[in-house]
């Protein structure tokens, strides 16, 4: 096994063979034993990360909590032991480079360098922890901890580059703040949409604008679904199609947009549709039509009243009656928006508790719009489209008992529009 220094005299004479004159033993010496420790630092690493790794995982089977879970899962442990093996290099280089003063200052500023990007990661790691183990409770789940890790981490980061300034330079802090504002209308420009979105991401958490699991509607950006991510500079939108669509968390303060939050928490999400019936279709209502109508077991009651009203009116103010026009009667238009009133009520999938009617809105050349303005008891987005089927579908299969008519384009209409396309 040959020594030492049978190694350095045999490097010594390769260099020299080589033309490397000026290199003296010392210097080769200290180059082997700095490659030594590179070697053995390097082992280390792997034996103290596979340790640090091992102990945490067999802590967190043994454990119900999943916060130790999430420690092995964003790599908390094999940061760690990369501190530890950085303070072995710290504490063994003055023994390798004791001849070397300058070029122990050098490393050691080099090791200063990589201790504190460790340190930020290291830092990074725990908070995600936090975020991710937070994100299991169901009281944090809808908040955007995630947006409030990324705040703290730009101060982290900051934090490391001041201190790798006073290392390069051995300067005060102070002397980098001084650096900064001389620069800050360049800072301003490169990082304007992340202060931008900075602002804005402490505005829309202070505000509670926005949560995680919130619907909202932004046509500008054509998101229409649920929110899965607020960010320091983004809010991505899941929408129903499956895409998903990425808005400046900016716009979420500059631009306007839809939340519908407030319906998920109510008790009904609201109908509002409206059916169109030709106006030559509604009329006065005979006697005859409302015998017949008196056979609709939801309005029987509601015409036996308003036929007495309407007779009783009539005789006091001696109505000509042989006319329909004159005094008190009943349209068929009328009759059927009590019958659909009605209808609803007794609907078990709408809630009679909020508000419930429906009512006639101005005539347009397609006809009169009929709307139902109610309030299903369902909110689930797939019950709520068949519960609005259900009352349409009767709706228009309703609208010939009552003697209305539907509007409908005229054939030879849809026929130019075809020929149109």
């Amino acid at each position: 096994m040959p020594t030492q220094e049978q190694i350095v005299h045999y490097f010594y004479r390769l260099f020299r063979g080589a033309g490397m004159e000026a290199m003296n033993a010392k210097l080769l010496n200290a180059f082997i034993a700095v490659c030594i420790l590179f070697i053995i630092v390097f082992i280390l690493d792997r034996i103290f990360r596979g340790l640090f790794v091992r102990l945490i995982t067999a802590i967190s089977n043994k454990t119900k909590n999943q916060f130790d879970n999430f420690l092995v899962k964003n790599n908390a442990a094999g940061l760690t032991a990369h501190l530890f093996i950085l303070l072995f290099i710290v504490k063994a280089l003055p023994y390798v480079l004791w001849d070397f003063p300058h070029t122990y200052i050098y490393i050691e500023k080099a090791a200063d360098i990589f201790a504190a990007f460790v340190v930020v990661l290291l830092v990074q790691s725990v908070l995600r922890t936090f975020s991710d183990y937070l994100q299991t409770m169901s009281s944090f789940r809808d908040k955007p901890i995630h947006s409030y890790v990324q705040v703290f981490m730009i101060f982290a980061w900051l934090a490391a580059i001041v201190y790798i300034f006073t290392v390069l330079t051995n300067k005060s802090p102070w002397t980098f703040f001084s650096a900064l504002g001389a620069l800050s209308a360049v800072i301003l420009l490169i990082f304007k949409d992340t202060i931008l979105g900075f602002v804005a991401s402490i505005q829309v958490t202070v505000n509670d604008m926005v949560r995680i699991g919130d619907w909202i509607t932004m046509d500008k950006y054509n998101a229409d679904g649920d929110v899965i991510e607020i960010s320091l500079a983004t809010v991505k939108v899941q929408n129903f199609d499956k895409t998903i669509t990425t808005i400046p968390t900016y716009y979420l303060i500059s631009d306007s947009f839809r939340n519908w939050r407030g319906m998920t928490r109510s008790e009904g999400r609201r109908i509002k549709r409206s059916i169109l019936l030709k106006v030559s279709s509604i009329h006065y209502l005979s006697n005859e039509e409302i015998t017949q109508l008196k056979n609709i077991e939801l309005i029987k009651e509601y015409l036996e009243t308003m036929d007495t009203k309407v007779d009783t009116y009539n005789k006091e103010h001696n109505s000509n009656k042989t006319l329909l026009l004159n005094g008190k009667n009943m349209t068929n238009l009328g009759v059927f928006r009590i019958y659909i009133e009605k209808y609803l009520h007794q609907n078990p999938n709408v809630n009679s508790d909020m508000i419930m009617m429906s009512r006639q809105l101005e005539a347009t050349p397609q006809g009169v719009p009929l709307e139902i303005y109610a309030f299903s008891k369902s909110k689930e987005w797939l019950e709520y489209e068949k519960v609005v089927s259900d009352i349409f579908d009767h709706l228009f299969a309703a609208v010939p008992y009552f003697n209305l008519e539907l509007f409908e384009a005229p054939s030879n209409v849809l026929a130019i529009k075809r020929e149109k396309r």
